[in-house]
């Protein structure tokens, strides 16, 4: 059998394979697997994203698996807990973010019926298709990233730079950056 060709940057890590082939670049339209991409790309700020990926599962514990209407009410108490779990990134920025944004997050639902319908519509609800041929021809940000960003933080929202928004989109599946001979670009494209 033919081995599969694939995006050069999950390396030979199984975790980073299987989050490659089967997530990163697929669209997604559960706003609670959005909330978690959010909140997880947020956390991989001035990180790695293999160290936010190993501690994925810890986090859908510690956060309630990303319920977004747990989180937005979590109280000082609870955060100390979170500052205490060693399974998670222990930053009292990113983790009082996380409640932050959940909150805004669930003002977004309440005005546009869902946060799905709210970030689409920044793409016209279907993915941007990029034809790169070479990881170096990724960019770390795009117009439409400033946009939502420079949006996001005007509504109270943190940890939601361009270069933090632009991984979120890539691995929602807003814009396909797999690279053209990648056997997961052909998939979804």
């Amino acid at each position: 059998m033919k081995e599969k060709i694939r995006c050069p940057w999950p390396g030979d890590i199984p975790i980073y394979i299987d989050y490659h082939d089967n997530e990163w670049g697929r669209p997604v339209h559960d706003d609670r697997h959005l909330f978690e991409m959010l909140i997880l790309d947020g956390a991989q700020a001035g990180l790695s994203w293999i160290t936010v990926l190993k501690k994925r599962e810890a986090y859908r514990k510690a956060f309630d698996g990303f319920d977004p209407k747990k989180v937005a009410r979590y109280s000082d108490a609870k955060i100390e807990k979170l500052m205490a779990n060693p399974g998670i990134i222990r930053n009292r920025l990113k983790i009082n973010s996380a409640v932050t944004n959940a909150k805004l997050f669930l003002e977004i639902v309440k005005k546009y019926g869902s946060f799905d319908k709210f970030i689409w519509g920044y793409v016209d609800y279907k993915p941007i298709i990029n034809h790169r041929k070479k990881l170096k021809d990724i960019p770390a940000t795009t117009p439409i990233s400033d946009k939502i960003s420079k949006d996001l933080k005007k509504m109270g929202f943190k940890f939601v730079g361009s270069t933090i928004i632009y991984a979120f989109m890539q691995a929602a599946g807003m814009v396909n950056d797999h690279l053209t001979d990648c056997f997961v670009y052909k998939e979804i494209k």
